[in-house]
């Protein structure tokens, strides 16, 4: 593949790419960034044997979900901390506001397991039709709707015990179809 047809291919997948990291990085644009980046640099890399113009995007998105999962497990082995000081300088505005509308939404979905989480964004956000997930996942169809079903289930459960237990933003004038 050419240079220049792997960019026109990646900047048709790029949006729904951002949205996908972001959302399985809870809503943290530094992560789904870096997570970004690094799995395009790889996808750049590998681009030069890769032939199969019409798998590009499943393509693509298997190149993401390892990414993130790489990404994730340096994460946990370096012990990340935040530094309080960055956070005392963040300015409030309404955007402030508005990065926390889906909070609740993505603290849900991080609480599933990693295989749950990327087959339920896949198909709910991305709108992946579920042989392209099986592609992305390298799992049989079975198995995907097994990972949406209980991934439905525990958002279920999540969202419901939080919409309960204490009225919030989220829950007044705000529902999840799930």
């Amino acid at each position: 593949m050419t240079r220049e047809i792997f960019t026109q291919f990646v900047r048709k997948e790029l949006s729904g790419l951002r949205r996908f990291l972001l959302a399985a990085c809870s809503g943290n644009s530094e992560e789904a960034d870096d997570v970004a980046q690094e799995a395009l640099m790889k996808a750049y890399v590998a681009s030069r044997d890769f032939e199969d113009e019409a798998g590009f995007s499943a393509w693509l998105y298997r190149i993401a979900c390892n990414s993130l999962i790489d990404h994730q497990r340096k994460q946990t082995t370096r012990g990340i901390t935040l530094d309080i000081d960055k956070a005392h300088n963040v300015a409030a505005t309404s955007h402030t506001d508005e990065a926390f509308a889906y909070q609740e939404l993505y603290s849900a979905i991080d609480g599933l397991n990693v295989s749950e989480r990327t087959a339920v964004l896949l198909f709910y956000m991305e709108d992946r039709p579920i042989k392209e997930i099986t592609a992305i996942m390298n799992v049989t169809e079975g198995t995907v709707k097994g990972y949406l079903s209980r991934g439905r289930e525990h958002l279920r459960e999540k969202l419901k015990v939080k919409n309960t237990s204490a009225p919030s933003p989220m829950s007044e004038g705000k529902r999840y179809e799930l």
